[in-house]
């Protein structure tokens, strides 16, 4: 008996794998032009040598385009906000001591206004972290190494006239009013680079971009932020071996640290060669100088402003020290109970100490921004350091530093039970 053959079932025919991935999703219009304001804004935030500078207004952008693309504030964040509020009132209230003394209401306003930005940048981390980070990191490397060759042109005078304007006194300060605040500025994009020569790879541009902002920190010639950033790049080669997933990438750290370290000696030696650079690095690289020692020095000031601080629980409102003793202390600690008083001071010392204590809780977790958070917290732990040396509480970075790490400490917080699922990557590159 024949019997009918069954037709097979029909299959579908394999379909080949895509030759291109599928489109990203669209971004919204107003996350593009967050973006551009965001990338604006840190790009101006290098040209500070006058008050209200141009990242000041920009500032004011930043937050219309923050406010149009539905930033949120997150409650993780209220620690911080709440302290620098109480830091601030406290100023505000502090004016009663100055009232129709000049630049101490600008003073105050400069002190509100950096909270402010401190809090933007916090919930600017929220959302769309990575892509944020990368808008942030790219236009701060790029204005830092733009600020650093005006400092380096303006010192060797590359330019006939520039040296008046980049590098007065023989030290480089770029578009800043100070080199003491120049040479901490450049401090964490070269950590940035730095951290991923150690730890992904090794590029001629970032070998280009690190060797200007190194010349341009030589330049500065500031003793205080020499100092920050060595204890800066050992807490970041610390915080990279310690955050390694794998043995080979320690070992990389290990090796390319003490390359590293060898590169930058003989980088400093080179350059001491030339009479002009040694001369003032011999004058600069003691311990101390003429204006640290004697009655009118720094560290006698220091022992003046703590008696005084000790006699003004409500503080002495902006330059009240500096009016009585022709100077300031140069000392951020004592500056924040001597102008903010008692309870501003105490707000801005839980400040520092909460801000450590979300960093270190946070940069130990595997998320796709570890890497900012450890170059942000060594960077961080540098200047308030060197806070203790000098006044830096209207230091534009220090408030994006902080603001960055708590705002890291919550996005960490918030998508952590999602398991860190990939963010949308727009083409500004990555960490």
């Amino acid at each position: 008996m024949a019997f009918a053959q069954r037709p097979r079932a029909m299959r579908p025919p394999p379909t080949a794998a895509p030759l291109y991935p599928p489109p990203a999703a669209a971004v919204p219009l107003r996350e593009r032009l967050l973006l551009v304001a965001l990338y604006v804004t840190v790009l101006a935030s290098s040209a500070v040598f006058i008050e209200p500078s141009p990242h000041d207004a920009l500032m004011g952008v930043l937050a219309v385009a923050c406010v149009a693309a539905g930033v949120r504030f997150d409650a993780r964040i209220l620690p911080m906000f709440l302290f620098l509020l109480i830091w601030n009132v406290s100023g505000l209230m502090s004016l009663i001591n100055v009232v129709g003394e000049e630049k101490t209401v600008q003073y105050s306003a400069t002190s509100v206004y950096l909270a402010v930005a401190a809090v933007i940048w916090a919930c600017l981390c929220l959302d769309n972290t990575m892509t944020r980070l990368a808008a942030i990191r790219s236009a701060y490397i790029l204005t830092a190494v733009l600020v650093a060759l005006a400092g380096i042109i303006g010192y060797f005078d590359a330019i006939p006239g520039t040296r008046s304007l980049f590098a007065p006194d023989e030290r480089a300060l770029g578009a800043f009013k100070d080199p003491n605040v120049f040479g901490p500025f450049l401090i964490w994009p070269a950590l940035m680079i730095l951290q991923r020569m150690l730890t992904r790879r090794i590029s001629l541009s970032d070998l280009l971009a690190v060797g200007i902002l190194m010349l341009g920190l030589l330049l500065a010639f500031s003793r205080g932020a020499w100092f920050h950033f060595a204890l800066s790049c050992a807490v970041m080669i610390a915080l990279s071996l310690l955050t390694a997933r794998a043995r080979s990438t320690r070992l990389r750290i290990v090796v390319l640290s003490a390359l590293t370290v060898g590169a930058i000696v003989l980088f400093v030696a080179m350059l001491l060669t030339l009479p002009a650079i040694e001369t003032m690095f011999q004058e600069r690289a003691q311990l101390f100088q003429s204006y640290d020692v004697g009655q009118s020095g720094r560290f006698r000031l220091q022992e003046l402003a703590l008696s005084a601080l000790l006699n003004a629980p409500n503080g002495l409102g902006p330059f009240g020290f500096a009016s009585t003793h022709a100077n300031q202390q140069h000392n951020q600690y004592l500056q924040a109970f001597l102008v903010y008083g008692w309870t501003g001071g105490v707000a801005y010392v839980l400040l520092l100490l909460t801000t450590f204590w979300v960093a270190l809780r946070s940069v130990f977790v595997p998320t796709p921004w570890q890497a900012y958070l450890v170059t942000a917290l060594a960077a961080f732990t540098g200047e308030v350091a060197e806070g203790f040396i000098i006044d830096t509480d209207h230091w534009r970075h220090f408030y994006l530093l902080v603001g960055l790490i708590w705002g890291l400490w919550a996005a960490t917080g918030r998508n952590r039970q999602n398991g860190f699922a990939p963010q949308p990557a727009y083409p500004l590159g990555s960490y």
